[in-house]
């Protein structure tokens, strides 16, 4: 096998690096040596894996990159969030968030440079989408995040969420591959279901997740349970109408068993009544689900106003009288753009 000089050796399976390294008369077990240093022991250079000779490691470095992604400035929340803006090896900037808890320390990734998806509330959502991210460079932000975690608060990572940056389902492979490498046993060997990935609402790649049979968690961010309203904000298309998403759900937890979360931001005078509320109610009898009401965070595009506390707590008791699982959601990091919807990159570096 020939590979043009530096190619991304996180791009390779362990089948691959195995079939590299006999080709140049290398024992095959040194692949799973390089393979444990690349995704075990996250290592960002060549130089750190010491158990190699140090010819191999200067023919590996002639021949690949580790294409590490660094922080290329961070701030921190009055309330102890961390946003950081990440550099990866092509300049292109995303951001992600440690979000500190007393009983979890959760990881908020991107998985887009921008995003496809213009929703007006978000402000990702008025960037334009550079490219997906690699899986590795998914799995760095992690690495990173949760490098933070100890050093800030001396505890380790506890959940992942891919609800920063881009649209996770519209960035399939590099998603599942990055979660494989979390998850895996010879990767961080994190539990599945301590990772959430939100979606806005790819109604077919639903199906696929149901298809693949995923075992994290699925969060859908609705905002709106009627296709005019939720036209207005998240102009996604015809093609994920509520119909189609509870259609994708019913085949998703048919296949996974596992519930659904819908994120519900409550803005002011648009979908903050008792009525939307009951919408909700009903879009929520199609599988087992929990709704997350989440308070609306400004950006400087768009004119939303987060609802009335009255108003939040009247829609909350709605639900909870319907028998919905309802939870009331503060917003973390809002002095440093770091909340939900809040992510996007001012200026490159």
């Amino acid at each position: 096998m020939v590979y043009t000089k530096k190619t991304d050796i996180r791009a390779l399976s362990l089948s691959q690096l195995q079939e590299h390294f006999t080709s140049i008369n290398e024992p095959a077990y040194r692949a799973k040596q390089v393979y444990q240093w690349l995704w075990e022991k996250a290592a960002r250079s060549f130089a750190e894996m010491s158990n190699l000779s140090k010819d191999l490691r200067k023919k590996l470095d002639e021949h690949f990159a580790i294409n590490v992604v660094e922080v290329n400035n961070a701030q921190v929340s009055s309330d102890r969030t961390i946003k950081s803006a990440f550099r990866l090896y092509d300049g292109n900037i995303v951001e992600g968030v440690l979000i500190p808890m007393e009983e979890r320390m959760t990881a908020c990734v991107s998985s887009q440079v921008g995003c496809s998806l213009t929703c007006k509330f978000c402000a990702t959502g008025y960037m334009d989408r550079k490219r997906n991210l690699n899986a590795d460079e998914i799995y760095d932000q992690v690495v990173l995040i949760d490098q933070q975690a100890k050093q800030n608060y001396n505890a380790p990572l506890t959940n992942i969420v891919y609800m920063g940056m881009g649209e996770p389902l519209l960035n399939y492979a590099n998603v599942m591959k990055s979660i494989d490498r979390i998850t895996a046993p010879d990767g961080l060997n994190m539990a599945s279901k301590r990772i959430t990935v939100s979606t806005a609402g790819i109604a077919k790649m639903i199906k696929k997740l149901g298809d693949d049979n995923v075992k994290f968690n699925l969060a859908l961010s609705l905002h709106a349970a009627n296709d005019k309203k939720r036209n207005e904000i998240m102009p996604i298309s015809e093609h994920n109408s509520l119909s189609a998403l509870a259609e994708a759900l019913k085949y998703y937890f048919s296949k996974t068993k596992n519930p659904v979360t819908y994120e519900y931001i409550v803005f002011n005078h648009f979908n903050d009544e008792i009525q939307d509320a009951i919408e909700l109610a009903k879009f929520c009898k199609h599988v087992p689900c929990k709704v997350n009401l989440i308070e609306y965070n400004p950006i400087q595009f768009a004119d939303f106003i987060n609802a009335e506390g009255d108003k939040i707590d009247a829609f909350a008791n709605y639900l909870k009288s319907q028998g919905v699982n309802t939870n009331i959601r503060r917003s973390r990091g809002k002095d440093i753009d770091a909340a939900c919807g809040q992510l996007a990159v001012k200026e490159q570096a």
